[in-house]
C-alpha cells in the first residue's frame, strides 16, 4: 500500500511570498514612514535607529503571532496613520511626537482588552472615518502631480511606469515605480549620499511629553484612523481567507509591542492587510493550514530589515524629495480611491461625509487642534442633524 509523500515544511513559494510581502511593504510605504519621522523632528541617526526598532517590532509580532496561532498573521505599520502624522507633526517637538505614539498605542491596547474599538466604531459611521482618511491622503495625491512642474522627467516617468505596471504587474507596481524613479534620478545625478559613513547606533529612548492639544488633535485621530483603516482591514483579510483570528488578542499584542517600543520609534504595529494577502494566496500552498509558515518567514525578513535600519534611512535620505513624494502619493492612490468610494457609498450619509472630507482636506487648525479632529467633529454633527432628520 503506497503512502502519500510527506509535504516539505518549508517551500520555495513560502520563502518567496514572505520576502515579497516585506519588500512590497517597505518599497511601497517606507517613504511615508520616513517622512513621518522627519516631520517629528528626528535626526538622520535617530531615523536610522527608529527604522531598526520598527523592523524588529514587526518581525517579533509577525513571527510570534504566526507561530502562536498557526495562521498567516503579518504585522505592518499603519500607513494611513503615518500619512496623518506626516501632515500633523510640523511645529511640535520630538517629545510631543513620542507622546502621541504612547497615547495612541495605549488606546489600542485598551481597545483590544476591553472591546472598546468595536463599540466606538459602531458609533462613528464608517463613511465618516473613510472621509476623514480621504481628506488626509488628498495632499499626498495632489503633491504627486504638482511635482510634475518641479521635475517633469522624474515625476512623469514614475507616473507612466506606475500606469503600465498597474496594467500588467499590479502587485509589483510600486516596486517597479521605485526602480524606474531611481534609474532616472541616477541619470540626472540627483541622488546624493551623505558624506559621513553609515553608523549602526542603538536607538536612545525619547521621553514622551503630553499636551492636550496634540493628544486630541493628533493622537485621537491617529488612533481612529489606525484602527479603522489598518487593523480592521487586516482582520477582515484574515477572515476573508477562511481564518478565524482571535481579534482581541491580536489587537492587544500588537498594540502592546508598539506601546513598549514607542519611546524608541516603534510608532505603530498593526495587522497587515494588503501585504498579508501575499502570504495567504493559493500560490503559497494548496493547504491554508500551512500558509502561516510564509508569514513566519516574513517575520524573519522583517528582523533582517530591522538590522539594516540605518542603511534604509541613508538610502531614503539620498533620494530626491520629488521621488519620495511621488512614490508616496502613487502608493496611496488606491487607498485614497477606496476611501472616497466608501465615504460616498451611502446617499443618506453623503453630505456629512463630504463635510468631513472638506474640513480635513482644508488644513484648518482651531485651538491648536489639527484638521483631522475637526473634520470628524463636523461630520458627526452633520450626521446627527441630517441623517436623523431623514429617518
Amino acid at each position: 500500500m503506497s503512502q502519500t509523500p510527506a509535504q516539505p515544511r518549508l517551500t520555495l513559494s513560502m520563502l518567496v511570498s514572505g520576502f515579497v510581502a516585506v519588500l512590497v511593504g517597505y518599497s511601497s510605504t517606507g517613504a511615508i514612514v520616513y517622512q513621518t519621522f522627519q516631520a517629528a523632528g528626528a535626526s538622520p541617526s535617530q531615523i536610522g535607529g527608529w527604522l531598526a526598532v520598527l523592523g524588529i517590532a514587526l518581525g517579533i509580532a509577525t513571527l510570534g503571532l504566526s507561530l502562536r496561532y498557526r495562521m498567516p498573521v503579518l504585522a505592518a505599520w499603519s500607513t494611513p496613520g503615518a500619512a496623518l502624522l506626516a501632515t500633523s507633526f510640523h511645529g511640535i517637538s520630538l517629545n510631543e511626537a513620542v507622546g502621541v505614539f504612547v497615547f495612541a498605542n495605549l488606546l489600542i491596547v485598551l481597545s483590544g482588552v476591553t472591546g472598546l474599538f468595536a463599540r466606538l466604531m459602531n458609533f462613528i459611521p464608517a463613511s465618516l472615518a473613510a472621509a476623514m482618511l480621504a481628506g488626509i491622503l488628498l495632499r499626498f495625491g495632489l503633491q504627486t502631480f504638482a511635482d510634475l512642474q518641479t521635475n517633469f522627467a522624474l515625476c512623469g516617468s514614475m507616473c507612466l511606469a506606475w500606469l503600465l505596471a498597474r496594467r500588467w504587474l499590479a502587485r509589483y507596481a510600486i516596486l517597479i515605480t521605485l526602480l524606474i524613479g531611481t534609474g532616472v534620478a541616477l541619470a540626472q545625478q540627483a541622488i546624493h549620499f551623505p558624506p559621513q559613513p553609515i553608523v549602526l547606533t542603538l536607538p536612545q529612548p525619547v521621553m514622551p511629553h503630553f499636551t492636550l492639544t496634540t493628544l486630541i488633535g493628533i493622537g485621537l485621530p491617529y488612533f481612529l484612523v489606525t484602527m479603522a483603516s489598518q487593523n480592521a482591514p487586516g482582520i477582515a483579510t484574515l477572515q476573508a481567507h477562511g481564518y478565524r483570528p482571535p481579534v482581541s488578542s491580536l489587537i492587544s499584542w500588537t498594540g502592546l509591542i508598539a506601546l513598549l517600543l514607542a519611546p524608541f520609534g516603534g510608532f505603530s504595529v498593526c495587522i497587515a492587510a494588503i501585504t498579508a494577502a501575499i502570504c495567504m494566496s493559493d500560490e503559497v500552498d494548496a493547504d491554508p493550514q500551512r500558509r502561516w509558515r510564509a508569514a513566519a518567514l516574513a517575520g524573519l525578513f522583517y528582523l533582517l530589515a530591522g538590522a539594516s535600519g540605518a542603511l534604509i534611512a541613508v538610502l531614503f535620505s539620498a533620494l530626491p524629495a520629488v521621488l519620495i513624494q511621488a512614490l508616496a502619493g502613487l502608493a496611496l492612490l488606491a487607498t485614497l480611491g477606496g476611501s472616497l468610494q466608501r465615504a460616498l457609498d451611502q446617499p443618506a450619509e453623503r453630505d456629512s461625509a463630504l463635510i468631513t472630507f472638506l474640513i480635513t482636506a482644508s488644513g484648518v487648525s482651531l485651538l491648536g487642534i489639527g484638521p483631522a479632529f475637526w473634520g470628524l467633529v463636523g461630520g458627526v454633527l452633520a450626521h446627527l442633524l441630517l441623517v436623523r432628520k431623514l429617518r
